[in-house]
């Protein structure tokens, strides 16, 4: 039996949970977007539904749970309650690998009010960091101009299950791979590596660690040259392998520091004139978009990059405005349109919401924020993923998400994908959606 994640919540939601009980558990409809995009993001890539879609399968209260409740307060008549409820609502997602804007839903949920509003937390843990890491990772892919990204990023993510998401995010942003072993056995992502300084250090010369190395991996492995000197590192690899096999093959060499601009250019020139043409460079450490374009602009000679903080933590933009709202509940027996009237940005948008995406000669122009009954121009981006609590969508595998990102991406003018000073992407919003907030303002605001 999974372990009960249903605790994995803010206090006030049991609070609100318990009030709502002895007040009328009402319908409700809440929606998950994000206010404004994080600094130099044209747009983001949406992930993590498959976790929502399995915790909402399996939320439940256990009895561990429901005696933890009780010894913080909590009445007996609401934990006997708690101990029956399980998702039975509706839920509208965009798909992962979607593209998705500001204040977009990317999340829809109509349920009671006390299930809809339990599982805020959660939501937004899963969708947020998840949205962030496959959009940091397609922003680096991007930047490498078809060159090959590894995510190098575990050690350095903040916790296990971070790891592990943020392997499975930048895959479906276009990374090749993780070098996370247990990311690859959860989720079929190809695994890669190399070697550590230790080993080479770990033998009486670098040369010597080469050829041992060599004798249990063969020459397709890739080794670490920079341990003590690159260009002398470079040399050493060169001479094991010819001493060992008599050939001119190796798959690639390694650096992890120093002038990588210059230092690539002189391996490749090395790795020529030897004779080992097609022996790639692979390079790592502290690496990201930023620094990946400015290497490649003033032609370094790297084939590949492990990919590792800047990935995992998406540092440049480790966080998103992402909020989850109300947007209607239930009034005399029918859901009405909520919002929230506040200065700034913190105003919200009434009413259950679709995202109409327009196209033309196989770009997106724009989007247009209109309520559901609408049919406005483009293309519906929700779609029905729980009907009743029932699971009414096939999820996809991974490989097809990952696809369907680079699609997407693919439709996406360069202008709102470069990595510095993008265009804001037009996302506009339907006169029906705006009459209705003038109307809610003015019986709110009389």
């Amino acid at each position: 039996m999974e372990k009960s994640m249903a605790l994995f919540t803010d206090l006030y939601e049991v609070t609100m949970a318990q009030s709502y009980f002895k007040m009328g558990n009402i319908m409700a409809t809440f929606e998950l977007f994000v206010r404004r995009l994080p600094s130099n993001r044209g747009y983001l890539i949406a992930a993590g539904l498959e976790d929502v879609c399995n915790y909402l399968l399996n939320f439940r209260f256990d009895k561990n749970d429901l005696e933890f409740l009780e010894e913080k307060g909590f009445e007996k008549n609401f934990l006997k309650f708690l101990s029956r409820v399980r998702f039975t609502g509706d839920m509208w997602a965009l798909p992962e690998g979607e593209l998705v804007f500001q204040n977009e839903p990317i999340i829809r949920i109509t349920a009671p009010i006390i299930e809809a509003q339990f599982f805020e937390t959660f939501i937004i843990n899963a969708i947020n960091f998840q949205t962030l890491i496959t959009t940091k990772a397609s922003r680096i892919v991007n930047s490498a101009k078809g060159r090959p990204i590894i995510d190098f990023g575990s050690r350095r993510a903040h916790g296990v299950d971070a790891g592990l998401k943020a392997a499975r995010a930048s895959y479906i942003g276009g990374c090749i791979g993780t070098s996370n072993v247990l990311a690859g056995k959860l989720y079929g992502i190809p695994i890669f590596g190399t070697m550590a300084h230790s080993y080479i250090e770990a033998f009486s010369s670098e040369r010597e660690a080469f050829k041992a190395w060599l004798r249990t991996e063969g020459i397709d492995t890739v080794l670490l040259i920079d341990t003590y000197d690159t260009l002398r590192g470079v040399k050493n690899a060169i001479e094991a392998v010819e001493e060992l096999t008599g050939r001119k093959e190796l798959k690639g060499v390694r650096m992890d520091s120093g002038d990588m601009l210059s230092l690539s250019k002189e391996v490749r020139r090395f790795l020529d004139e030897a004779g080992f043409n097609s022996t790639k460079i692979f390079v790592s450490s502290g690496l990201d978009e930023y620094v990946i374009d400015e290497y490649l602009s003033k032609g370094a000679q790297i084939d590949v990059f492990g990919v590792g903080s800047s990935l995992v933590t998406s540092d440049d933009a480790p966080k998103t405005d992402m909020v989850y709202k109300l947007a209607e509940s239930e009034e005399n027996g029918r859901l009405v349109p909520r919002m929230k009237i506040a200065e700034g940005e913190k105003a919200t948008l009434p009413g259950a919401k679709q995202i109409f995406r327009v196209e033309e000669d196989g770009k997106y122009v724009k989007d247009i924020l209109g309520l559901t009954d609408e049919n406005l121009n483009g293309e519906r981006k929700l779609i029905q993923i729980f009907k009743d609590g029932r699971l009414v969508y096939k999820l996809p595998k991974l490989d097809e998400i990952r696809e369907k990102a680079k699609k997407e991406l693919e439709k996406l003018p360069e202008k709102y994908r470069r990595i510095r000073n993008p265009e804001a992407y037009p996302v506009e919003v339907s006169d029906k959606v705006m009459d209705l907030g003038r109307q809610l303002m003015r019986k709110l605001l009389p």
